[in-house]
Order: C-alpha cells, then sequence, then structure tokens
C-alpha cells in the first residue's frame, strides 16, 4: 500500500528541516571555525568555510592555560554537585510530597519563591558567607552552596507526586521506616527523573561562569568557563583558542547526553506535569 505525500506532510518536514539547522548550526559552526587559522577571523564579508584547516588553536590552547586542570577542576565541581544534589533533591522532593506534616504546603511555597530571586542579589552575602567559612578558592566551597536547588525539589516532588499511593502504604504494612521506603521503592522508579535531573545540574554547572569565577581566586582552581575567559582581554580577543577550548568543553555533555538520552527524554516527559 503506498503512502501518499499530502502538503501537510511536505511543509511538516520542511520547518522539521529548518528548526533543525537553527539549532544544530552555532554548534556546527563552533566546529568548523575551531579549525579556521586566527586571520579567516579577521575576513570581511566573514565566511563560514576557511580557505585551510589547522590544529594550530588546539595547540595553542594547550600550550597557553593549563587545560587538564581545568578539566579537572570542573568533573570534580560539577560532578560532586550532580551527586549530592540529586540526592538531596530525591528526598526534599519526596518529603513534600508523600509526607504529612505542619507547614508542608507553605515550606515548599517558600522554596518555589527562592527561583524567582536573581543570583545577582545572592553574590556577596553568599561570597561573605563563604569566605567567612574558610572555603573560598576550594572544591567544597564550589559544591556545597549548590547542594541543593528549589528547580530539582520541585521536579522530584511532581514526580513523586504521579506515582501510585499504595507503593509506600505497602512498604509500611511490612514494617518499613520511611526512609527505606523511599530508598528500597521510590528510588527505583524514579531513576529516570532522577537522571534527567542529573544531566541538568551537570550542564548548569559545567557551563557556568559567574559563579565559580566568583568563588575561585588561583589560576589552579579555575573552571573550564573561567578559565576560558583568560583568552578574552580587555582590547582583543583570540577567538581560534577560545573556540578550540570551547569545543573541547563541549564534548563531554555531548557524549554524556548521548548514553543518557533514552532516559532524559523518559525522565522529560514524566516529570513535572503533576504539582
Amino acid at each position: 500500500m503506498e503512502r501518499r505525500i499530502t502538503g501537510g506532510k511536505i511543509l511538516a518536514f520542511i520547518g522539521s528541516a529548518a528548526l533543525l539547522a537553527a539549532v544544530l548550526h552555532p554548534f556546527l559552526w563552533l566546529l568548523v571555525a575551531a579549525f579556521k587559522p586566527e586571520q579567516e577571523f579577521m575576513k570581511y564579508p566573514p565566511t563560514v568555510f576557511a580557505s585551510h584547516y589547522t590544529f594550530d588553536s588546539f595547540v595553542k590552547v594547550w600550550d597557553s592555560i593549563p587545560l587538564l586542570a581545568f578539566f579537572k577542576n570542573t568533573v570534580i565541581f560539577s560532578v560532586g554537585v550532580m551527586i549530592l544534589s540529586v540526592f538531596l533533591d530525591s528526598m526534599a522532593g519526596y518529603a513534600f510530597a508523600r509526607m504529612k506534616f505542619k507547614g508542608n504546603k507553605t515550606l515548599f511555597s517558600l522554596v518555589l519563591v527562592t527561583m524567582m530571586i536573581p543570583f545577582q542579589v545572592l553574590m556577596i552575602p553568599l561570597f561573605v558567607e563563604v569566605f567567612k567559612l574558610g572555603m573560598l578558592d576550594t572544591y567544597w566551597g564550589l559544591i556545597i552552596p549548590r547542594a541543593a536547588s528549589a528547580f530539582g525539589i520541585y521536579l522530584m516532588r511532581s514526580f513523586f507526586i504521579s506515582l501510585p499511593k499504595d507503593l509506600e502504604e505497602s512498604g509500611r504494612v511490612d514494617g518499613l521506616s520511611e526512609f527505606q521506603i523511599y530508598r528500597k521503592i521510590m528510588l527505583p522508579l524514579c531513576k529516570s527523573a532522577m537522571i534527567t535531573l542529573g544531566i541538568f545540574h551537570l550542564m548548569n554547572n559545567w557551563n557556568d561562569l559567574l559563579y565559580p569565577l566568583m568563588l575561585t581566586s588561583s589560576t589552579e582552581m579555575r573552571t573550564l568557563s573561567a578559565g576560558l575567559a583568560m583568552f578574552v582581554g580587555q582590547r582583543n580577543i583570540e577567538y581560534g583558542p577560545t573556540l578550540a577550548a570551547s569545543a573541547l568543553a563541549l564534548l563531554p555533555l555531548l557524549v554524556v547526553y548521548v548514553f543518557a538520552q533514552r532516559y532524559f527524554v523518559q525522565g522529560a516527559a514524566t516529570s513535572g506535569l503533576k504539582g
């Protein structure tokens, strides 16, 4: 049986292709431009493709900055925040969704209110607090202030609300404590939501510039985003090395997303649908 190709399908295909091109264009341009010679960026009118390609920008990145140290700091910071925040966010989300206690709705409303406070408002108090605790320019000083997030608590609460209440009731009948119900019954069911939240935390902290730049003062503790700012001077910008380093910084996130895509899509489809 032959499939009929209608005008609507053609328009849908064209629209999808245009949207895909718009989304992928910055990434493709980044990959192509990372191999351009520095003088190619000064051409007018600008061109997408260069007359020839070279690895000079990658070599200059390797020689100019401690790239491996920046990668190590970024991994420790972003993965540490991801693990700790997913664990604490899921616990708080479970408590708000399944446990009845006085002030539950009020506390949860206060948590949501914090999502509306810009980070710029909290910068100075946060810096002073980390400095007073002696954690400035340390891994713990980067990780602990982001050990939990209002968005993560909201996401996990929404997921736990969607689960049947019979699951926890059967656990209580079997004599399980509240934490045992959370660990043995609820956690295995929310794997996709936790992976989705983990990817969000990983991406946000991996790409963050202002936060690690504020809480670190030595080159040895800089993350990738803060380290790449070294290529941006007051009067000139080294485009080639900056784009080459950006491409290297983007690669781990692409690998993580490829392997976790199935859980990410599943979690995004099933989380946050109920309030």
